[in-house]
């Protein structure tokens, strides 16, 4: 789809016609579709599915940037890359946003029925979900959209229905009655990781317990509306204080209930009075307490955490903080409550809709999890799986070694139906359909069952997925067996932290516990979901904050995208985001993707300008596989060394997920290397007095380093890339950057010495504009130099440079001084150890040009003030390695001589 080469770029670079031209080619021509080739070695990601109900924030900008990065950087390096999209139905949120509708219309899900309501999630969803999906194509992500799967799709239900039966065929799953975190909003247990806990100032409230006419036993609670479910007070067994109540009656106020207190090890003395009361049905801890001393589960609240009717009349039907502050007023009345006290405590909410968790005993279904965390664990420890920062790997461990049986059971009707058949006398068994659950309850075929009317979490269905995209376990029937061996396991999943136990967690124990019935083999490393994850950053904004929108610290990424271009926004996100630190954002920090893209358009320009100029016929490869070396000068060996020695840092920091480091590196090689220096270095030549034959050969060089940079940058900036690569050459209709081979990095023109003395250069280059800018020297006017040699320079390494002082520096003539001489009146600069003066008669003014020096003397004399410090330091010289202690050494002998050589011109001007 190349247009002419010949023609010009326009001149300035307007990102939005670009992207949606390249966006629309690639998709519609098939570009980042993946099949099977097993002479490649595969390179898959899975995405984090978003919810269905979900829009594009700026953590999805961050987490698809960095899976485009990754996914784009495989292909060019040869992989058979496959980057799967998908949707999770996310069934509380997308339950609750139909319902919102329905209530408009004054309905309720209960009005429609099961099945209709099912009806109507569906056609929301194809109406209006998935928009985050679209989304995604405006930032660039190149996904396999042939493969994109959605966690309600058949075969991942019937993945989800597999693994439910398969898990309960092994006693791993099983049903009973346990506290759960019920939402009283939603009408549905969530598991300990869905509750967001927070410190919040309640109040701590001292009741007492009538024991007969005189005496009481005082509790602390932060629960009155509990008091009515109690059953028993706990004390510790050690507290010698309560030793000789242990076994004695006490009543429970207002309902006049007779309970034991008893002796628990759970019990914290320094709490309150020491004496808590035991409400099994309404609090985890005191469920664990009621087991071990055989105690009754009173549940005195209904679905919507308002009290049943268990108490008395007076108090049913009442919210439960409503019913707090009746019992309080009760409690006070009847001369019960001794005091009232500020208290702080956590308190859980649920993390979908904002609502206090109620803990709450009812009948679900878990997962019994210490036998999947087990080799899970140790795929980690191990280093089977490598986290991204390691650090997470610490938390990850705490977790699994603490971990609890997981509630997969959710009271509602949109998601994947737990697949249990019940008998009318109550017994069960989990089966691929009725005929399956009479058989396996051995009944004959006219007996009636009626299935499990609970969903299962959408975690149950997200833990399945970087095997259940490729239709396991129908994966012989769907056609897909071979996808699933050839891309399964994955290499790099790209996750928040936040999810590690949500999901990453749940996808290792899935992949090695079902891994094996479609690799054929037990060993760990074919079964893990994926080799590697990186954790994202946390993006807050410039004060620290984590975005939200009621904070309005948000960025729409849309508009971003919309003002600055995609490419700009991908790049500044992933040049602010270092490996495990957070990210300090702004939208007008993308301004510094939106000026590189400026500087690289402006790049092409010139180069194309002058190859039409040049008469240079363009290329017809789409891989250039190396340099010339025919006419070189040093920029020339300078750049082509500069080139690899980034590729090489690239390479590096891609391996260790450093992309950021990757960000920074192409930044600084392709403005200032190649833009700000080479291409202004290459101007005298392609201006100059040289033949065309020659000054051909250095425009080509120019270019194909150009092409190189552009598809070392192509994963972070592909719209960009792909205009500018597609003018470079003549290109095939279906011809495409992103399926170029990155240039080999070749090591042995990696020329150290040949940096070095570019270095001197430019700092020479530098050093006379610094002089001729701060003394307002006009640019126009040409300046004399003369020049005392350093140690290891010599006149005619100096005089090599002529030509680009000349250019660079207006530079006229040079001369050179011996030890001795002092040139006066002359500005002057160090680089070094080579002294450089610039004759300031009637140039300057030289009271000014004291000062420069007088500042930049304090600046040297900082420097090695700090040296000297660390010189000093016990710690510094006991850790450091000998080298490095000699390099500081070395530093501030140097700065030492550099501020001799300072203090000495300062005299030329007195």
């Amino acid at each position: 789809m190349s247009e002419d080469p010949h023609s010009s770029l326009e001149k300035t670079y307007s990102p939005h016609q670009v992207e949606q031209k390249w966006y629309a080619h690639w998709e519609n021509n098939g570009l980042f579709h993946s099949s099977v080739h097993l002479e490649k070695q595969p390179y898959t990601i899975v995405i984090p599915p978003p919810n269905v109900t979900g829009v594009l924030h700026m953590g999805h900008i961050l987490n698809n940037t960095l899976q485009d990065v990754f996914i784009r950087y495989a292909r060019m390096m040869g992989y058979e890359a496959c980057w799967i999209p998908g949707m999770d139905h996310a069934g509380i949120a997308t339950q609750n946003v139909v319902e919102r509708e329905l209530m408009k219309q004054g309905k309720t899900r209960y009005d429609l029925g099961r099945e209709r309501f099912l009806e109507k999630v569906w056609e929301w969803k194809t109406q209006y979900g998935g928009v985050i999906i679209q989304q995604l194509r405006t930032l660039g992500s190149s996904c396999d959209w042939d493969r994109e799967k959605f966690t309600m799709d058949e075969p991942l239900s019937q993945a989800v229905q597999e693994v439910f039966i398969r898990l309960f065929d092994e006693g791993l799953i099983y049903r009973g009655k346990y506290i759960v975190n019920w939402c009283p909003k939603d009408h549905t247990a969530i598991s300990d990781d869905e509750v967001e806990h927070s410190e919040q100032m309640g109040k701590l409230y001292f009741v007492k317990y009538p024991i007969d006419a005189k005496s009481f036993a005082t509790v602390a609670t932060t629960r009155p509306e509990t008091i009515l479910g109690d059953v028993a007070i706990a004390v510790h067994p050690g507290d010698e204080r309560y030793a000789s109540l242990v076994g004695t009656i006490v009543r429970v106020p207002i309902v006049d209930r007779p309970v034991k207190i008893v002796a628990d090890d759970y019990v914290d003395p320094k709490f309150g009075t020491g004496m808590v009361k035991v409400t099994p049905a309404h609090d985890p801890n005191d469920y664990y307490i009621g087991q071990r001393h055989n105690l009754p589960q009173l549940n005195i609240f209904d679905i919507s955490a308002k009290l049943n009717d268990t108490v008395p009349e007076e108090y049913q039907g009442l919210d439960r903080f409503a019913a707090r502050k009746k019992i309080v007023a009760e409690l006070q009345q009847q001369g019960l409550l001794l005091k009232v006290e500020d208290h702080s405590h956590s308190v859980g909410k649920c993390y979908r809709c904002n609502t206090i968790i109620e803990p709450y005993l009812s009948d679900q279904w878990f997962v019994k999890m210490k036998p999947l965390a087990e080799p899970a664990l140790e795929a980690v420890t191990d280093g089977t799986i490598k986290f991204y920062p390691e650090r997470w790997k610490r938390v990850y461990e705490h977790w699994m070694t603490n971990i609890r049986d997981w509630c997969i059971s959710r009271q509602l009707w949109w998601g994947q139906r737990i697949p249990v058949y019940y008998t009318p006398d109550g017994s069960f068994t989990a089966a691929r359909g009725v005929t399956e659950a009479r058989e396996k309850l051995g009944l004959p075929e006219s007996t009636l069952l009626y299935q499990d009317e609970d969903v299962l979490d959408t975690w149950f269905s997200s833990w399945l997925w970087p095997f259940s995209v490729h239709n396991w376990p129908n994966h012989s029937r769907h056609k897909t067996e071979a996808d699933l061996r050839y891309y399964y396991p994955t290499e790099t999943l790209v996750t928040g932290p936040d999810i590690i136990f949500f999901w990453v967690a749940r996808m290792i124990m899935s992949g090695l516990k079902f891994g094996p019935s479609f690799t054929g083999t037990n060993k760990p490393s074919a079964n893990v979901p994926f080799r590697n994850v990186y954790f994202t950053s946390i993006i807050r904004d410039e004060k620290g904050r984590k975005m939200s929108k009621s904070l309005g610290n948000s960025p729409e990424p849309l508009e971003l995208i919309k003002e600055y271009g995609a490419d700009a926004v991908r790049f500044t996100i992933l040049y602010l985001a270092p490996l495990g630190q957070d990210v300090l954002y702004s939208a007008e920090k993308n301004e510094i993707g939106r000026n590189f893209a400026n500087k690289i358009w402006n790049a092409a320009r010139f180069l194309l300008m002058n190859r039409d100029q040049l008469e240079l016929v363009p290329g017809h490869s789409s891989d250039t596989t190396g340099f010339k070396l025919d006419h070189t000068d040093l920029a020339d060996l300078w750049i082509i060394s500069r080139f690899n020695s980034t590729s090489s840092e690239v390479l590096a920091a891609l391996k260790e997920f450093e992309i950021n480091k990757v960000s920074k590196a192409l930044y600084d090689f392709i403005w200032h290397d190649y833009c700000d220096w080479y291409l202004e270095m290459i101007k005298s030549r392609l201006y100059g007095v040289e033949p065309l034959s020659t000054k051909k050969v250095v425009l080509q060089r120019a270019l194909d380093i150009f092409d190189g940079s552009l598809r070392l940058l192509h994963p972070f900036m592909p719209f960009l890339t792909e205009e500018l690569w597609q003018h470079l050459g003549e290109r095939k209709p279906l011809q495409t950057i992103m399926h170029t081979h990155l240039l080999p990095v070749d090591h042995e023109l990696i020329d150290r010495v040949v940096e070095s003395e570019m270095s001197f250069v430019q700092n020479m280059i530098e050093s006379i504009r610094t002089i001729r800018s701060s003394m307002n020297v006009p640019p126009s006017k040409e300046i004399a130099i003369s020049v005392r040699l350093g140690a290891d320079k010599t006149k005619e390494s100096i005089l090599r440079y002529a030509g680009y002082l000349t250019r660079l520096a207006r530079v006229s003539d040079i001369s050179f001084l011996d030890v001795n001489i002092q040139p006066k009146q002359s500005a002057s600069a160090v680089v070094e150890g080579t002294e450089f003066f610039i004759p300031l008669g009637g140039l300057i003014d030289l009271d000014k040009e004291r000062e420069r020096l007088n500042k930049e003397m304090q600046r040297i004399t900082g420097l090695i003030e700090s040296i000297e410090k660390k010189l000093h330091n016990k710690g510094f010289l006991s850790k450091a390695p000998p080298e490095v202690v000699q390099k500081e050494q070395v530093k501030r002998d140097n700065f030492g001589e550099t501020l001799e050589k300072l203090k000495k011109n300062l005299e030329t001007l007195s």
